[in-house]
């Protein structure tokens, strides 16, 4: 049972979802779901990312790893910084939550260097922006005058980008399979206007793609299996090799390759919603005050990062990315043993392998850069993607 919205909460979410129907009915009674969740998450002044909601943290509706423990950005500081040392230039963060990674990034590589000419946060969220600005204000005028926002991509960037939980955002359409043939699940209004699903025949691009899909699985996908494919990340992630001149884009999310995404014990899918630390599976309530995701296929990232210039330059689990880039060593030098324990239990959180140690990956797509990333030392499954 999900936590009684409050007064504004169901007004908010009301408004949307009238909004949202009223689409459905211009647009002849069907949306697709990659439309609805666009919609759910980014409509101006209503979208979940577009509004003012507690997001992130406590109090919030879920906890990424940075908002976790700074241990977590300590060790992408480390890993930011060879990629400096390489390639010089700046940090772009891509959707920078409530800015405490940017915060921690900054002071750690302010102690042990190399600091970024720039750190600069691409943010979709007005919202977040401003809880951005408002943190890294109380940095020293040091590091707070090497941070900017940008309305977009730059041209020529050298450095590093990073993408935390960015990708599993991205909107995706469903699809089922039902009587040999891919149908593609979208989203109708009834009668009193509550939205819900509903299958049509499917657009050529999705069923191209489930076409691809089975030809490389070797096999077709079973009656009533029910998925999705986020046609959206390869533009994105072009987008991105296009933006970078030499360094490295290193991407953080839950997710599998593609065989393990789409194996076919796996036939229910992998959306699911947050609302206030909570997750379940209907995206259908709670519109614009809830989080949507799908995990994310690290073989499309790839792909499409490779067809666009950049190199693989890795793939392996969050545990063994952090463990690689000095965890352990954070944790033994905690200046005290109270302090210790608590670093030991943050660490446990993000390395076990029932917590996010295994769901959470970290791909990197580089560009100019000879030497191999030490996150990736200890284990590289590229040969998985």
């Amino acid at each position: 049972m999900l936590p009684a919205l409050t007064g504004d909460e169901a007004r908010h979410s009301a408004a949307l979802t009238a909004a949202i129907a009223a689409e459905i009915a211009a647009a002849g009674g069907w949306l697709s779901f990659e439309r609805f969740m666009e919609l759910a998450l980014y409509a101006p002044g209503l979208g979940y990312y577009s509004a003012g909601s507690h997001k992130i943290g406590a109090g919030g509706d879920f906890t990424t790893a940075p908002e976790m423990s700074d241990l977590f950005s300590g060790c992408v500081a480390r890993q930011c910084a060879e990629v400096l040392a390489a390639s010089g230039g700046d940090i772009l963060e891509l959707g920078a939550g409530s800015g405490r990674m940017a915060e921690a990034i900054l002071t750690a590589l302010a102690a042990h260097g190399p600091l970024p000419e720039h750190y600069s946060i691409l943010e979709v969220s007005a919202d977040l922006a401003e809880r951005q600005r408002a943190r890294l204000e109380a940095l020293p005028a040091s590091l707070r005058a090497r941070v900017r926002w940008l309305t977009g991509l730059p041209s020529g960037f050298r450095g590093v980008m990073l993408a935390n939980e960015v990708a599993d955002a991205l909107p995706c359409r469903r699809f089922v399979v039902r009587g040999g043939r891919v149908r593609e699940l979208g989203v109708v209004a009834g009668p009193s206007g509550a939205l819900g699903e509903a299958e049509s025949d499917a657009a050529p691009a999705l069923a191209q793609q489930i076409g691809r899909l089975e030809a490389e699985l070797g096999a077709a996908l079973p009656e009533g299996y029910v998925s999705e494919v986020c046609l959206r990340a390869d533009a994105w992630v072009a987008s991105l090799a296009h933006a970078l001149e030499s360094g490295a884009l290193l991407l953080f999310d839950y997710g599998l390759p593609r065989r393990h995404y789409y194996h076919s014990e796996r036939a229910t899918g992998t959306l699911h919603c947050h609302f206030r630390q909570l997750v379940h599976d209907d995206p259908y309530v709670n519109v614009g005050v809830q989080d949507i995701t799908a995990w994310v296929d690290f073989t499309r990232l790839a792909l499409a990062g490779t067809g666009a210039g950049l190199s693989l330059g890795g793939f392996t689990t969050q545990a063994a990315f952090l463990l690689a880039t000095g965890l352990e060593a954070a944790v033994a030098e905690a200046p005290s043993d109270v302090e210790r324990a608590r670093r030991a239990g943050e660490a446990r959180r993000l390395v076990m392998p029932e917590e996010m140690g295994e769901a959470f990956k970290v791909l990197a797509l580089t560009r100019a850069i000879a030497q191999p990333l030490s996150g990736f030392a200890l284990q590289d499954l590229s040969h998985l993607l």
